[in-house]
C-alpha cells in the first residue's frame, strides 16, 4: 500500500511594502497584495502562517506548486517552511515580526535583506486562541517569538475587554528589545531580561516568573507560548495551580538547538509532547 499523499495547503503571495527595524533583534515586514484576502475572517490573536522559502539560486517564483516541485526537484532543493505569527491585520496589509540573530537561520536573514517589491509566499493562516472577556484574569507568557501573539491578544483586550486584569510576562535580551505594547490599564506588562550573555532558550527567567505569579481567586485564562523546555516548566506550574485545559493555550514555538524542521518532527515524539 502506498503512503498517503501529504496535503499541501494553498499557497498565497504577499508583496513587501515596508521593512521596519523595531529593536536590535526584531524586524517587522509590512506586506500587502492579493494575499491579504486570505486573512479574512481570521479572528484568533495567535494567528500564524507558514512562510515558504526557496533557494535563491534555483530561480523559483512564488506561488510554489509544492506537489509539482516534489516530482521534479531533489528533496534538499524543495522550498522549506518557517512558522510566524501575524500580529497585525489591516484592510490592505499585514505585519509579520521576525526575530533576527545576524545571518543565523533562513527567515531572519530574509527579513533583514527584504526590500519593497519582494514577494513572500505563505500558507494559512491558522490559530486557536482568543482571549475570553469573561475570564477573571489573564496570564500571558512568552519570549520574543511569542511577543507578536501576546501583543495582538493585549490589543484585542483593549478594544473588547478594556476592564480586563492580568499580567503579561515577556522574556527578551535586555531593555533595548522591549517594544511598545498596548494593554488594558489592569494588565501589567512585565519585561524579563535574560541578559546579552545568555543564549535564547537557556534562561529560566520566564518559567521562574510564572512560578512566582500570584494567581487571583477565580478563573485565570493562560496563554503561554515560546521555547519548548520553558513551556514544559510553565506547564508544570499551571497544572499545579489547577488551571483546566479549557483555560490553557500552551505550546512550544521552537526548541533550543533545533532547526524548525527537526522541531516539527519532534512534535510526534515524546520529547516534543507538552500537553
Amino acid at each position: 500500500m502506498s503512503a498517503p499523499a501529504r496535503r499541501v495547503r494553498p499557497v498565497h503571495v504577499l508583496e513587501v511594502l515596508e521593512v521596519e527595524r523595531r529593536s536590535p533583534h526584531v524586524v517587522r515586514v509590512w506586506a500587502g497584495g492579493d494575499g491579504v484576502a486570505a486573512f479574512a475572517g481570521s479572528e484568533q490573536t495567535d494567528r500564524y502562517v507558514k512562510l515558504w522559502f526557496a533557494r535563491p539560486e534555483l530561480g523559483l517564483e512564488p506561488p510554489y506548486d509544492v506537489e509539482a516541485l516534489r516530482a521534479t526537484l531533489p528533496a534538499d532543493d524543495l522550498p522549506v517552511t518557517r512558522t510566524y505569527s501575524v500580529p497585525v491585520v489591516e484592510a490592505d496589509r499585514v505585519a509579520i515580526d521576525f526575530v533576527v540573530h545576524g545571518d543565523v537561520g533562513i527567515a531572519g536573514p530574509w527579513a533583514l535583506a527584504a526590500r519593497p517589491g519582494d514577494r513572500l509566499a505563505f500558507s494559512g493562516p491558522s490559530g486557536g486562541y482568543l482571549p475570553d472577556p469573561d475570564a477573571d484574569a489573564h496570564l500571558l507568557a512568552g519570549d520574543e517569538s511569542a511577543l507578536p501573539a501576546i501583543s495582538a491578544a493585549l490589543a484585542w483586550l483593549v478594544e473588547h475587554a478594556p476592564a480586563a486584569v492580568g499580567t503579561a510576562y515577556v522574556e527578551v535580551t535586555d531593555a533595548a528589545d522591549e517594544l511598545p505594547v498596548a494593554a488594558p490599564a489592569g494588565v501589567d506588562v512585565v519585561w524579563l531580561h535574560r541578559g546579552a550573555a545568555v543564549a535564547p532558550g537557556s534562561s529560566s527567567v520566564l518559567a521562574d516568573a510564572v512560578a512566582r505569579h500570584a494567581f487571583v481567586d477565580g478563573r485565570t485564562q493562560v496563554f503561554a507560548h515560546g521555547e519548548r523546555e520553558a513551556m514544559k516548566a510553565i506547564r508544570d506550574v499551571v497544572q499545579q495551580r489547577g488551571i483546566p485545559r479549557t483555560d490553557l493555550s500552551l505550546s512550544g514555538y521552537w526548541a533550543a538547538g533545533r532547526t524548525e524542521d527537526r522541531f516539527q518532527a519532534e512534535k510526534r515524539e515524546p520529547i516534543g509532547q507538552i500537553l
